[in-house]
């Protein structure tokens, strides 16, 4: 009885990121720095792409889209990292906790697919230039973004039901800066096995595909820049594509690593690290990488009346 006792929690005590008060100050500079410039930046995306016409095509059809996954998932997790550092550890109900862990996950696992349908497009793009119309026309674009974030918030929901009904018999301290799922499967108290596995099995099933499919289509990509002719053509399609893959095995590897592994190897020292970079750092860096380097949304933003005034 006492047991059972225990493992019912209203709530969890989350510790953020660092209990150094030195610390504190200058990380909560960099994060809301970090926060604002990925929100702002991704918001001055979907509205140069929304207010100009030469940009509506497939490919700024998906970055638009990637800017909005890119400030929901950052708006999950940094708010809250910045007020463990203004306020201390804060508590947050179970409820919410798994909301945060639901919502977080299921946004994951769109951006995963999300990178997929982009590379898909760049490869239609570049290997079926003369196809590419047709192939992508404004239907399948629309159908394509709509299945990613259906797939992306089904896929999570089994792991959020069982989570839901797990026993945490430890004190409910998270120490991490947002409901991370290695964070409460640290403090089940039940055979953690069932989770696991499914935690592999979908894994398997969506970031894994999507991973390979992703390189895959990149792979393609580097094949048909390697037949063009122009020097300076290659070196430049050759610097995009580099850039681009980097992002994308960081976020994949990253998340991969995170959450495929046992729950006995989770270490907070290497786990903190790793959930700032593809929580805070990566969504931050997308936009810089993707767009704003472009040339057509720069000349874009120059002729945004809204903008320039």
């Amino acid at each position: 009885m006492d047991t059972l006792n225990q493992t019912k929690t209203s709530e969890f005590l989350v510790l953020g990121i660092t209990d150094i008060p030195l610390l504190q100050a200058p990380l909560f500079i960099g994060f809301l720095f970090i926060y604002l410039l990925t929100v702002l930046a991704n918001l001055l995306i979907i509205i140069v792409v929304c207010l100009s016409p030469s940009l509506h095509n497939p490919m700024y059809f998906f970055l638009c889209n990637l800017s909005l996954l890119d400030i929901s998932y950052s708006s999950v997790t940094q708010p809250q990292l910045l007020s463990t550092l203004v306020k201390g550890p804060v508590s947050i109900s179970f409820p919410g906790c798994i909301t945060q862990l639901y919502v977080f996950v299921s946004l994951a696992c769109t951006e995963f697919v999300s990178l997929t349908a982009m590379s898909y497009d760049r490869y239609v793009a570049i290997c079926k230039p003369l196809h590419y119309a047709v192939l992508m026309d404004r239907r399948r674009c629309s159908l394509l973004a709509t299945i990613c974030w259906l797939v992306g918030f089904l896929d999570p929901l089994a792991h959020t039901v069982v989570i839901t009904n797990m026993a945490f018999c430890k004190p409910h301290i998270i120490n991490h800066f947002f409901c991370d799922l290695s964070v409460l499967l640290s403090l089940s108290c039940v055979d953690k096995t069932f989770i696991e596995i499914m935690t592999y099995l979908v894994g398997s099933v969506i970031p894994l595909p999507a991973f390979i499919l992703t390189l895959i289509s990149y792979i393609f990509i580097i094949s048909a820049i390697l037949k063009i002719r122009s020097a300076e053509g290659r070196q430049k399609a050759f610097s995009t594509c580099a850039s681009h893959l980097t992002v994308v095995i960081l976020f994949y590897g990253t998340v991969l690593v995170m959450h495929m592994r046992p729950s006995s190897q989770f270490l907070l020292t290497r786990n903190k690290p790793l959930s700032v970079l593809y929580t805070a750092i990566i969504p931050m860096l997308n936009p810089l990488i993707y767009t704003l380097r472009n040339k057509d949304f720069k000349n874009a933003l120059k002729r945004t009346p809204c903008l320039n005034n």
